[in-house]
Order: structure tokens, then sequence, then C-alpha cells
């Protein structure tokens, strides 16, 4: 089995492809070691002791180093660790722990029914053109709401904590979505 090992914009993130299937659908992020408890896999990687977040998307998965760790040396760990988890077959999810996979998007703020076009082409967009770029990347982008010009975004996985994030959203996201919803003011992370 070969897994490639792709760079991210996040210097403390690495982005590794198995190249089958992690997930069915949506994604999951673990930000701790108490959080990686659903899935055997994150807790593995956790157990390397320098890992402080993984995230799981469609054919990826996220691997997040704690400051100063030295990822010539993590990286020949993790990689061990996804090749005997995909060789073994093994569950990504321990028994009744998938349930807790986020949904591409999940809404958190009350819309005004009023807007439901303009959320239609926001989400829609970024179905199409922002989290393609954002999965590529390492991470994903999830549609929060929409509430008075403001979109709300939440980041996940190599985008979450990556120094650029904040110009992603502001010069990239917030620019596009301006360009082709007028209705749209301003892009907030939450």
């Amino acid at each position: 089995m070969l897994i490639e090992t792709e760079t991210t914009p996040n210097p403390a993130t690495l982005k590794f492809l198995p190249g089958r299937t992690v997930m069915e659908a949506g994604t999951r992020d673990f930000a701790s070691a108490d959080a990686a408890d659903a899935s055997p896999l994150a807790a593995a990687l956790f157990g390397l002791g320098d890992v402080t977040g993984v995230f799981f998307g469609r054919d990826f998965i996220s691997v997040t180093a704690a400051p100063g760790t030295d990822w010539s040396q993590l990286k020949g760990d993790v990689l061990g660790v996804l090749l005997d988890h995909f060789s073994a077959n093994m569950p990504l999810f321990n028994q009744g722990a998938a349930d807790f996979a986020v949904p591409a998007d999940d809404i958190q703020f009350a819309e005004d029914p009023a807007d439901a076009e303009i959320v239609e082409q926001i989400q829609d967009l970024i179905a199409t053109r922002i989290r393609p770029a954002v999965q590529g990347d390492g991470g994903d982008i999830s549609y929060r709401g929409f509430e008075k010009g403001r979109v709300y975004l939440s980041l996940h996985g190599a985008c979450s904590g990556c120094p650029s994030s904040s110009a992603t959203l502001k010069n990239g996201i917030e620019q596009l979505l301006k360009y082709y919803v007028p209705e749209v003011t301003e892009v907030r992370a939450v």
C-alpha cells in the first residue's frame, strides 16, 4: 500500500492520502486525544505523543503536530500507524461512534426564510468552488449560517489554526462570495 504525503499551507499539518476512501460522507475533526476515543485510528495517531490534531476527509487524513515537532521523525511514525490501520482493514470508528461525523453543512444560525435564495447561492459556491480548494489543502469548510449580510463559516483540519486562515477567509472566500452574491457584506469564522 502506498500512502502519499502532501504539505499544507499550515506548516504544522501534513496531509496523508491512503489511495482509498477514508470517510463515505462528512468529515471528522479530532482536536484532542480525548475526542479521539471514538476512532482507533485517531487514538493511535494521538498515541504517538507529538500529534495535536487529526482530521478525516473523504480521501485523506490530516495530522497536526505539536509546536517544535520535527516532522522528519513524526512523518514515518504516522505513516506506520496509517499502513497498519488500512492494511488490517480496521474500522475507522468504534462501534456506534460513526454517528458523530460532522455533516458538511451544519447550520447554527436561525436564518430568515426570505434569504433562502441567497443561502442557496452561498452554499452552491462553497460546494463547487471553495470546499474543493480547502480540501485540497487538507481541511474542510462548513457553512454555519447567513445573517444580515454576514456569512458564518467554520474551518476544520489543516485550515483550523493555520497562520493564513484569516487571509484565506478575508482575501479569498469573502471576495469570491461578495462578487457572486452582492448581498454578502462579510465572512466570519465561528
